[in-house]
């Protein structure tokens, strides 16, 4: 029987959608970066004091990483030709998990294809259906989303709030398994995690303690090795997910824990069962980074004196930037249009500062997300300052 006539494309709603999100001030083009990731760059043909890169210490343009994965392909080739279960793990793979156990202090590692799927997978694998996972409200969305896959029941505590958590606990002590799971630096607030209390209180109710410590990698902890370091909590967090995206300048995600752990993601963790392993280069690069960070200290050391001459300027101007902690400052302004059109206006003036808006945070919480990074100079910093000043005051952000 014939069907009658298709009067309009069953994928219209994605266009009604669309008009509500420009009517909302929601609406964002990809700026694209012409050339190289770096403080001073090229995006949409304007050069911008960039301030809206996960590149904290530089590490994208590295020589010597530019040169170990130069090498890894001229010796391996271009691509690995297969999932790490099958034909595609080579020793490559397994020297970087080595390398990154030895650094986080754990007895073993796993990398993933991002830092996304090393959280989804690793929720999902760990928890099913009868078990509970407790989780910060404003962890990462990667989270969130291993958090539904894995069909456990969810409870959300108060972004922080350890007697909220401790009240969790002990409504659910009958509950076999419970996973606690915060991020180390929460990605759009800039805080930190209060992650001994944390700890202390899941390892007191026999919960798993989980953390996301993708911002913390390469920026908290000695050597940048993360929160559980920068807190000295070390065999007090069961499961470590890091980021080999952001600070460490190339791409991927690891989960560091036991041998058991690890050994289970093997063979549980869909991302890693189901992906193609990294290309060699993208592992070689990863290597050389971790080298860099223990032989030049002092690029942390600059990141965070970047950081502290940044945070001052915004707080001379009055900008409100909530609770960051860390090279992670938001500039809150609450109206999501206005938050675009001032991040769209200081890129005419040379300065990128993305706006961020709902759903990546809560209605009526939106602002721009600026990081500053270990290789921005002074100057760089000024200028963005003088700018950020000149058009926060136009647009009435700040008096």
């Amino acid at each position: 029987m014939s069907a009658g006539p298709v009067t309009e494309s069953p994928l219209q709603y994605l266009e009604e959608a669309l008009v509500q999100l420009k009517r909302d001030g929601l609406y964002r083009r990809l700026r694209r970066l012409e050339g190289e990731q770096l403080p001073r760059a090229r995006f949409d043909g304007h050069e911008v004091v960039n301030l809206s890169s996960n590149n904290y210490l530089g590490l994208t343009t590295h020589p010597k990483m530019r040169e170990a994965a130069l090498q890894a392909v001229r010796e391996l080739g271009v691509g690995s030709g297969s999932v790490r279960t099958i034909a595609g793990t080579m020793e490559l793979h397994m020297e970087l998990e080595r390398r990154i156990a030895a650094f986080k202090k754990t007895e073993a590692s796993v990398v993933f294809q991002s830092g996304f799927a090393a959280n989804a997978g690793t929720v999902s694998a760990l928890l099913g259906k009868g078990d509970l996972i407790l989780s910060d409200e404003l962890n990462h969305a990667s989270i969130i989303d291993g958090a539904r896959l894995s069909r456990a029941d969810i409870r959300v505590f108060p972004h922080r709030d350890v007697q909220a958590l401790e009240r969790l606990l002990e409504e659910t002590r009958d509950v076999k398994r419970r996973l606690v799971i915060t991020d180390g630096v929460f990605s759009m607030d800039g805080d930190i995690a209060p992650l001994p209390r944390i700890a202390a209180l899941a390892r007191g109710h026999g919960a798993i303690m989980m953390i996301d410590d993708a911002h913390a990698s390469g920026v908290l902890g000695r050597a940048g090795r993360g929160t559980v370091d920068h807190y000295d909590v070390h065999g007090q967090v069961d499961v470590q997910v890091g980021t080999l995206s952001k600070a460490i300048g190339v791409l991927g995600g690891y989960v560091c824990g036991s041998k058991s752990l690890i050994e289970f993601l093997y063979h549980r963790a869909r991302p890693f069962l189901f992906s193609t392993s990294h290309p060699p280069a993208v592992a070689a690069a990863c290597l050389k980074a971790f080298d860099v960070l223990e032989e030049e200290p002092e690029r942390i050391e600059r990141l965070w004196a970047n950081t502290k001459r940044f945070k001052a300027g915004l707080a001379r101007l009055q900008f409100d930037t909530g609770l960051s902690e860390t090279p992670i400052t938001p500039i809150m302004v609450g109206d999501a249009d206005l938050a675009m059109r001032f991040s769209d206006r200081l890129f005419e003036r040379g300065v990128f500062a993305q706006g961020i808006g709902y759903p990546t945070v809560a209605k009526g919480k939106a602002r721009l997300r600026t990081i500053v990074t270990a290789t921005h100079t002074d100057e760089d910093l000024d200028v963005a300052l003088s700018v950020l000043g000149d058009v926060g005051r136009e647009l009435g952000v700040i008096p």
